[in-house]
């Protein structure tokens, strides 16, 4: 991260940041990041970071108790009590993004998403901060269509608004504008991320992430577990790009507006599955459940990233393969966490 950032630390010397979302799968890459930066450039600087259960954090977490110039601020990202003193930069990215943390209650995710980003605005405007980050969604743009192979940000799609699952993306696309709206009104600089797919350590393997249940199945022997017909596209960027992507955007000085994040490198579920499933020796068998249904058009999920390559330089360091195999030894270290379970969605 450092060799492809480091030009931007410096403006960051004896200065604050905030971030939500310090604790997820994002979170511990940005932490560890920063905390790098930070002591091998010795920047004096200081991440504060959120959490409504410190010691939980640091019990999940206990390295960041070691991590230069990172402490923890307690409270819920909708109202917590705002930290003293000001702020330079703050890194907006508290958000569940997975449907099965509050099954059915379609309106805490929308509320999380758009009351966390209105407190986190107010702590900007209230710090005077400078800058501004919002961790978004490709999710803002709807189904992708079929005949579009990579998404840009022009595109002028959305959600379906009859659908109560569509809370997610519509909580990141009122969040954006409540963002814009910030921006009009006080000044600020506001950069908005939207995040496509990734792979990486911290990655949840019992969720809604396609890849990290297929590293899950193929670690405990297989077989990996496809539920749809294995033909919807996906792209996964490495999570080291991610944090490399991300700073460039909280720091730059030439950031503002949304940029698209991750990767262009399109493959089928299937293949991805089989990517996995490679790096066992033999490789693990995959089973495809679902039924193939030559008239239904296949699923796209797959970012065009020219915008963030022409204005920022930004691009993708890590092929696939090296990122599962980084992944996979990750996960071999805590094996006490990978736990099998056969209910693998197709997403």
């Amino acid at each position: 991260m450092l060799e492809h950032t480091r030009g931007l630390w410096p403006d960051v010397r004896g200065r604050r940041i905030f971030l939500t979302g310090g604790t997820g799968f994002f979170g511990p890459w940005l932490v560890e990041t920063f905390a790098d930066a930070n002591d091998r450039l010795d920047l004096g600087a200081e991440l504060v970071v959120l959490t409504r259960d410190p010691a939980g954090t640091i019990g999940r977490l206990p390295h960041y108790a070691d991590c230069r110039g990172v402490s923890l601020h307690t409270g819920d990202v909708r109202d917590f009590a705002l930290p003293a003193g000001t702020f330079d930069v703050i890194v907006h990215g508290a958000a569940e993004s997975s449907q099965q943390s509050h099954a059915g209650d379609h309106r805490h995710m929308f509320d999380t998403i758009v009351d966390g980003t209105r407190r986190t605005l107010g702590l900007a405007h209230a710090s005077r901060a400078g800058r501004y980050l919002l961790l978004s969604s490709g999710a803002v743009y709807g189904s992708q269509p079929s005949d579009v192979a990579h998404i840009a940000e022009d595109f002028r799609g959305g959600p379906d608004l009859s659908d109560a699952r569509s809370a997610y993306a519509e909580g990141k696309r009122a969040a954006e504008v409540l963002a814009a709206m910030a921006a009009d009104s006080t000044g600020l600089s506001v950069r908005v991320a939207r995040c496509f797919a990734f792979v990486g350590p911290h990655l949840p393997l019992d969720i809604h992430f396609a890849i990290g249940n297929f590293i899950r199945d193929a670690m405990v022997g297989g077989p990996i577990q496809i539920a749809g017909d294995g033909r919807a596209v996906r792209s996964y960027l490495y999570m080291a790009d991610l944090a490399i992507w991300l700073w460039t955007l909280a720091l730059s000085p030439v950031a503002s507006g949304a940029y698209n994040v991750g990767s262009e490198e399109a493959l089928s579920i299937l293949d991805a599955a089989r990517a996995v499933a490679a790096i066992r020796v033999p490789p693990a068998r995959v089973n495809v459940q679902g039924k193939l249904d030559a008239g239904a058009r296949a699923h796209r999920y797959v970012p065009c990233v020219r915008r963030a390559a022409a204005q920022l330089g930004l691009r993708q360091t890590i092929d696939l393969a090296t990122a599962v195999r980084r992944t996979w030894r990750w996960y071999e270290a805590h094996e006490s966490s990978v736990d099998p379970v056969t209910n693998t969605r197709d997403a």
